[in-house]
């Protein structure tokens, strides 16, 4: 991704930061949230030290402090830091990227990424930087769409609606890449992560219109199970070896 790809990505999160929470923390966007982050939960220590890299406004730092940890946050866009300030008041936020972390080494027992790696202009810098952050024995988990069937033609979607001025939160053309199971275990192993595991989840997306999503909701649970190749998110998770 270029830097003028980057510079877009900055100026639109700029632009939406005040209503970015109406989008995932309201009514369906609540729930798609939760339930990836639930997963994300799942695999970090607790009441730990957390990292969030594109943390946004704060939503899942927000929900890891509430389980007994304490957490930064880290996110390029200014405006969406200023939020997050404010949601998190406890907490430390800084303006920055995944492939710069302006943090010393070992650092942190945990670092989330939700919705973010994507649009990540380096993924091996980040996973690079991410290792170096991280303590000994602490966990990493990612989430973000995946490479398969149902997001292949989203990047095409985006491109439209760009060209035909649709407003909405995500619905830009950031240049983003998806990322399948290979992939990602690669970017991981390379980084020195081990204990890797991935798993797909969400079925019921955000942007899916009711009563579509509350069927697609209920069907979920056997979709990531049974059917994962139908579902959106990769979740990918591993640890920094202890020496």
């Amino acid at each position: 991704m270029s830097a003028v790809k980057q510079m877009k990505i900055k100026e639109h999160y700029d632009t939406i930061a005040d209503v970015y929470d109406h989008h995932y923390d309201k009514n369906r966007g609540r729930c798609y949230h939760r339930h990836i982050s639930t997963y994300i939960m799942s695999v970090l220590p607790e009441n730990g030290i957390l990292l969030d890299i594109g943390c946004g406004t704060g939503l899942f730092v927000d929900r890891y402090i509430e389980s007994g940890g304490t957490a930064v946050g880290l996110d390029i866009s200014g405006k969406m830091i200023e939020k997050a300030r404010h949601r998190c008041k406890p907490c430390d936020f800084a303006v920055g990227t995944g492939e710069k972390i302006p943090f010393c080494d070992n650092a942190f027992d945990g670092i989330a990424s939700l919705l973010v790696f994507s649009y990540v202009r380096d993924p091996e810098a980040m996973l690079s930087e991410a290792h170096r952050v991280l303590k000994p024995g602490g966990s990493i988990a990612i989430c973000t769409l995946g490479k398969k069937l149902l997001t292949r033609g989203i990047p095409a979607i985006y491109q439209i609606g760009e060209k035909i001025k649709v407003k909405h939160v995500v619905m830009k053309d950031f240049g983003e890449h998806y990322y399948d199971k290979k992939e990602m275990e690669e970017l991981f192993i390379q980084a020195g992560f081990s204990d890797i595991m991935v798993k797909w989840c969400s079925f019921a997306h955000i942007d899916m219109i009711d009563p579509i999503f509350h069927i697609a909701q209920k069907i979920e649970p056997f979709v990531e199970n049974r059917v994962p190749q139908l579902a959106y998110n990769i979740c990918v998770s591993g640890k920094k070896p202890r020496k």
